[in-house]
């Protein structure tokens, strides 16, 4: 019963928010949630969602080069030039920082709770998008650590 007030607590904040993708995962969810076969899929996508998510945002970003709107031309100009070298920078510190958070949301799930809290905040009140949690895990689990402080 908990987790269906927890679902209806976050529709009903996506729904205050407008903010349609939440409204659809969650509807989802609870849908899932509803039939008995899924239950087994709801576990299977709680451990491999978020490689499945990478996968398709990596090929919504290729997308472009398929299509002939981004070429070598561009790679070379993005070297020339500052923000192109902090894309890149910025690029390696969020792929170390994801795969702390990927551990840490598998070994600390209590963490998870606040992360989702964290997100939802970020997309409904300042009209974020929801595709931070392992990144913000990451973070979590880098300020941890330099501050040696535990659960």
């Amino acid at each position: 019963m908990e987790s269906w007030l927890f679902l209806l607590l976050i529709l009903a904040i996506a729904y205050w928010g407008r903010n349609m993708s939440l409204i659809i995962a969650t509807v989802i969810v609870m849908v899932m949630k509803l039939t008995p076969v899924t239950t087994k899929w709801l576990s299977l996508i709680g451990s491999k969602g978020i490689n499945w998510g990478v996968t398709i945002i990596s090929v919504a970003i290729l997308v472009p080069i398929a299509l002939g709107q981004i070429g070598f031309a561009d790679l070379t100009a993005a070297f020339k030039s500052i923000p192109g070298w902090v894309a890149i920078i910025a690029g390696i510190a969020v792929a170390i920082l994801s795969k702390y958070g990927i551990d840490q949301l598998a070994n600390v799930p209590q963490i998870t709770v606040m992360l989702v809290l964290g997100t939802i905040i970020g997309v409904v009140l300042f009209k974020g998008v929801a595709a931070g949690s392992v990144i913000a895990s990451g973070m979590t689990y880098l300020i941890v650590s330099l501050f040696n402080l535990h659960y």
